[in-house]
């Protein structure tokens, strides 16, 4: 089957290659989906770079990819729960750095795999996994947010964007953070917007009132700003920033989990999530994704459809 590769850790894009690779195995437990659309995340190029190698084995050549939609063409000795034929989406990291989701097809454990919604495209179900389980896992880590006032650093990006609803579906006051160019599309998300950059405390505690009640960070760089507009008692969390474990918050690493993918697609149906799509690449266009999720300034998320 075609899928995109790569022999050896790099940065170098032109390391990333398009050719033939034997089918996926399918083990127990698992579903075997052809590809229709696969998510691009920043994790995707870090990971070619290396930047997992102290966490996670790696078998080369490597499939990246961790997000996916499509349809299942084959499941694995008992696995009841889908059928061939059945539309599906997964975040599907695995316990390796090896098989990823920028191929014809992928096998997928179970536990990992939910059902694509009807409302939303392949493109968007692709798009929806892995940054919509980020943003979902970091708002629960939050608590309750009904009447309460939540900043967002990174409002428009990938994450960002899905936490903004999730947290306005909640009964938040959302204020987040994006460049002047999103300012709209973060009032069209539920949230407040405001620009980051110096003086964004300042700005903050003008819109909150005072101090926020949470704070969730998706870009980094943030925990002094963080510290100085969270009030007494407030709760924050950063995919980005370990360092907010020192300072009573939480790190997040999002799980495969086809059950928090499920309630995603929940979200969806009932009118309360939708995702935005920026751009789509085929194939051999990995490199030109990988190039434009790293420029930072990609609002919505990037899709592979092969």
């Amino acid at each position: 089957m075609r899928a995109v590769v790569y022999d050896r850790y790099s940065t170098d894009l032109d390391d990333l290659e398009v050719r033939e690779v034997p089918e996926p195995k399918l083990p127990p437990a698992s579903v075997l989906i052809e590809v229709r659309a696969a998510g691009v995340n920043p994790v995707d190029w870090k990971v070619m770079a290396g930047g997992l190698d102290a966490l996670m084995p790696v078998h080369f050549p490597v499939i990246p990819g961790w997000d996916v939609a499509g349809v299942v063409v084959a499941v694995g000795l008992d696995t009841p729960e889908f059928a061939v034929g059945d539309e599906v989406m997964a975040y599907a990291r695995k316990d390796t750095v090896s098989a990823g989701t920028y191929a014809a097809r992928v096998a997928v454990p179970v536990s990992a795999v939910a059902r694509k919604p009807a409302s939303l495209s392949w493109e968007e179900a692709g798009a929806l996994p892995l940054a919509g389980g980020t943003a979902l896992r970091s708002i629960d880590a939050l608590g309750d947010l009904s009447g309460r006032t939540v900043l967002i650093h990174g409002a428009a990006g990938g994450v960002g964007g899905f936490a903004v609803q999730i947290a306005a579906a909640r009964g938040a006051k959302v204020i987040g953070t994006a460049s002047e160019r999103n300012h709209e599309y973060i009032r069209s998300l539920g949230g407040e917007p405001t620009t980051y950059g110096e003086g964004l405390a300042a700005r903050v505690r003008e819109i909150a009132g005072g101090t926020v009640d949470a704070v969730a960070d998706f870009i980094g760089g943030q925990l002094d700003t963080t510290l100085d507009v969270l009030g007494e008692g407030g709760a924050h969390v950063s995919t980005a920033d370990p360092k907010v474990m020192s300072h009573d918050g939480r790190y997040i690493w999002v799980r495969p989990d086809g059950s928090q993918t499920a309630r995603l697609a929940e979200l969806v149906d009932d009118g309360l999530l939708r995702v935005e799509v920026a751009e789509t690449f085929p194939l051999d266009g990995v490199a030109d994704a990988f190039q434009a999720s790293m420029s930072g300034h990609t609002r919505g998320k990037l899709v592979i459809v092969p």
